[in-house]
């Protein structure tokens, strides 16, 4: 065996062997630290400016006698004591132990104070001096660093837990968009294509719900059908396991007679008992309840008022698809030139937003017969997204292109005109108002679907 090795085989044999020792005996590592750290306590101050300066002549009369403070030595180790308290606490410390020294003096040099040292006392409180300032200096850099740690210290905890909030606020919503892999414009996309000729109502019915659960987290839900005011027990589509209907149960007959959405909580507020988590009347825009919605069982973060006014807005969309015609006819008896796709959908959103809320906006573009000859109203009509709906109002001079935007506000139009400037600039260089092409922006809340549509109307033809 080399010695190397020999080295490294007896080290690792003795490293538990130290482990050990160090474990019996618990002293610190860092022992010679810890005697430099000082007291705060007054008296303990006191009592090292004293007794250090006493000790340091102790031993001078031991070991020499004739010259306890090594006055006529080579150095003067007496005063390595009040140079240790002038460090340790300053020079005020320090001039105190010199005071002692001064009293040794005294008292051992009766009668001969002629014989003062002066040169020796006036060196030491020099050196004194000037080492009790650089210990005022240090100890002030030192405590200004701990403050300046104790800051770091507490701004790092703080940002130690916004990270961990933060970390838990991404894994909730990735939770949650796992459990919900669809946008809310998907969720309409789907419900519009509800409704066609080779679709059966319980069909559409049973993938409302199977909608409801992906996207509301509802794992076990019925609809009922309603007729007339009376509820039939006999569902029409179900998901998970559900329970037997109870007419009865007072979540079931407030949702009926107030024709609002009715949780738990509502029944607890009440002191009444229910064994359903939610019940969901189907309105149309008129007001006649076609179904109702009983919630049976969906996890407990999902039931809040934000899954609950998104279960509100998939229902009304739904059941207002069922009644196309009814909804679009006022509409298009006053403007036969609306198409009867945009007409319904204004109504429906309108509806929607009574009810739940939930905007949407319409961005008129009016544009000028320089942009008409350019033909830029069909390439933009031709850009709209999936969603939105478009009506192209021609009048004797100018056009106007209104583009109905579901689910939208004020900064979903702005963005769609910033879109059509960036278009715009990129196709021929010039801004839309250069190229002919003047935006307004109308919410479709701001009176009757009607009357903004004449509105519109009229700006084609003014």
């Amino acid at each position: 065996m080399t010695p190397s090795a020999r080295r490294r085989s007896v080290g690792s044999t003795a490293m538990p062997e130290q482990k050990k020792s160090k474990a019996k005996t618990h002293l610190p590592a860092n022992l010679l630290g810890k005697l430099a750290v000082t007291d705060a306590r007054p008296w303990v101050t006191l009592l090292e400016m004293v007794l250090l300066p006493l000790i340091a002549i102790a031993l001078g009369l031991l070991w020499e006698p004739e010259d306890p403070l090594w006055i006529d030595s080579g150095f003067p180790w007496a005063w390595l004591a009040v140079v240790i308290v002038a460090l340790r606490y300053g020079p005020l410390a320090g001039l105190g132990s010199a005071c002692v020294l001064l009293l040794a003096w005294l008292a051992i040099n009766v009668g001969r104070y002629d014989e003062f040292p002066q040169t020796y006392f006036l060196g030491g409180l020099i050196l004194v001096l000037l080492v009790g300032e650089f210990s005022s200096l240090w100890q002030a850099r030192t405590r200004r660093a701990e403050n300046v740690q104790l800051y770091l210290d507490q701004r790092l905890e703080h940002l130690v837990r916004q990270y961990y909030l933060l970390r838990l606020s991404h894994d909730r919503l990735e939770q949650e968009l796992i459990g919900r892999p669809m946008s809310m414009r998907d969720a309409l996309s789907t419900l519009q294509s509800i409704g066609s000729p080779d679709q059966t109502p319980e069909d559409g019915a049973q993938v409302l719900l199977r909608l409801l659960a992906q996207y509301c987290q509802i794992e076990s839900a019925v609809l009922y059908p309603v007729r007339g005011d009376d509820l039939d027990p006999e569902a029409v589509a179900s998901i998970g396991a559900p329970t037997v209907l109870v007419p009865s149960d007072p979540l079931v007959r407030q949702a009926l007679e107030t024709r609002r959405l009715c949780h738990i909580s509502q029944a607890v507020a009440h002191s009444q008992q229910s064994r359903y988590l939610a019940a969901a009347p189907l309105l149309d825009l008129g007001g006649e309840i076609y179904g109702l919605l009983v919630i049976d069982d969906m996890p407990f973060f999902s039931l809040q008022d934000e899954n609950l006014q998104t279960i509100n807005l998939l229902l009304g969309y739904y059941t207002d698809g069922l009644a196309t015609q009814t909804l679009s006819r006022p509409i298009v008896e006053a403007l036969p030139d609306c198409p009867p796709d945009f007409a319904f959908e204004a109504q429906r959103l309108a509806h929607i937003h009574e009810s739940t809320n939930v905007p949407s906006v319409i961005v008129a573009l009016e544009c000028l017969p320089r942009a008409l000859d350019k033909g830029l109203p069909a390439q933009i009509e031709r850009l709209k997204r999936e969603l939105d709906e478009s009506w192209l109002i021609r009048g004797s001079d100018r056009q106007v292109l209104a583009m109905l935007m579901p689910l939208g506000d004020a900064a979903t139009a702005e963005g769609y005109i910033s879109r059509l400037e960036n278009w715009s600039m990129q196709k021929s260089g010039q801004p839309l108002e250069e190229a002919g092409i003047f935006p307004h922006i109308v919410p479709l809340a701001s009176d009757t679907p009607l009357n903004v549509l004449q509105r519109l109307h009229a700006l084609a033809h003014a």
